[in-house]
């Protein structure tokens, strides 16, 4: 991961629960953490690229979300909808250092919606 990039805690990994998420509120709009059964983390913008539909609220399987309006499914680690779906959550570098979950919000990626919502 890029060495420059300024990293803020934002909690724990004990904080999200497994297969699970948390969300947390920046100047970029919501960010949902998520935490796998393996216990990786990752983090996308809160807001399903078809059509704005909270992910944090979907469930994780593996390392993808499914969203909770209408089922579109998410890569956790590239926040691009599995196909045949089309459009990216706006994704943030993520890290864990000893326990800790980092973000780097200033290497924050806008989605871009799919089917001409966005």
């Amino acid at each position: 991961m890029d060495q420059s990039i300024s990293w803020i805690t934002v909690g724990t990994v004990e904080d999200i629960p497994r297969q699970g998420s948390r969300v947390v509120r920046t100047d970029f709009g919501d960010i949902a953490l998520f935490r796998t059964v393996a216990d990786e983390v990752y983090a996308l913008e809160d807001r399903c690229p078809h059509a704005g539909g909270p992910l944090s609220q979907g469930i994780v399987h593996g390392a993808r979300v499914t969203c909770p309006l209408h089922s579109w499914v998410i890569d956790l680690a590239s926040g691009e909808a599995v196909g045949p779906d089309e459009g990216c959550a706006g994704h943030c570098p993520v890290r864990v250092v000893d326990g800790a979950v980092q973000l780097g919000l200033a290497a924050f990626r806008p989605g871009r919606g799919g089917c001409g919502h966005g």
